[in-house]
């Protein structure tokens, strides 16, 4: 169960962070607290698993990034955590999940892929592959926006 004040800080930070110095001290001054109270509450979300990330959200095409392609990777079950760990830890890629393949979709490891246009990404792709010793994947562009937002659990 969730604290009066954990409710409070959980609705502070998952929005747009204010854009200064400190950020922090300013999310603690508007509700009332000091930003001691307020990191040691967010980390004791995180230490509890409440929390389990706290990242920036990057609008790559504003950024220079013209193209994202998601990768979609066929990889044996024995292999696929050197793999996923391998691909995740590239700065071109911005995600990477496990999931499960189906009948008609045998595709297991997907990562997400960001570059300056298409071509840039399916070279990342190839030579993600090549160290990876992974022949079968599919790259899936992106052709639009649709929604980019940050989940809200509490609100006002």
């Amino acid at each position: 169960m969730l604290t009066d004040l954990e409710i409070k800080v959980i609705a502070s930070v998952q929005g747009d962070l204010p854009v200064c110095a400190r950020p922090y001290r300013q999310i603690a001054a508007d509700l009332n607290i000091s930003e001691a109270l307020l990191l040691n509450t967010l980390e004791g979300l995180c230490r509890k698993g409440i929390i389990r990330r706290f990242g920036a959200t990057l609008r790559h095409q504003k950024s220079g990034f013209n193209a994202n392609a998601m990768v979609a990777w066929r990889v044996d079950e024995d292999r696929i955590d050197q793999v996923g760990e391998m691909f995740a830890s590239l700065p071109e890629v911005s995600h990477c999940y496990r999931r499960n393949p189906t009948d008609t979709w045998p595709y297991n490891l997907y990562t997400m892929v960001h570059a300056k246009d298409e071509p840039a990404c399916r070279s990342i792709a190839r030579n993600m592959a090549k160290e990876a010793a992974v022949k079968d994947y599919e790259l899936l562009f992106s052709k639009k926006e649709l929604k980019k937002t940050s989940m809200e659990y509490f609100t006002e």
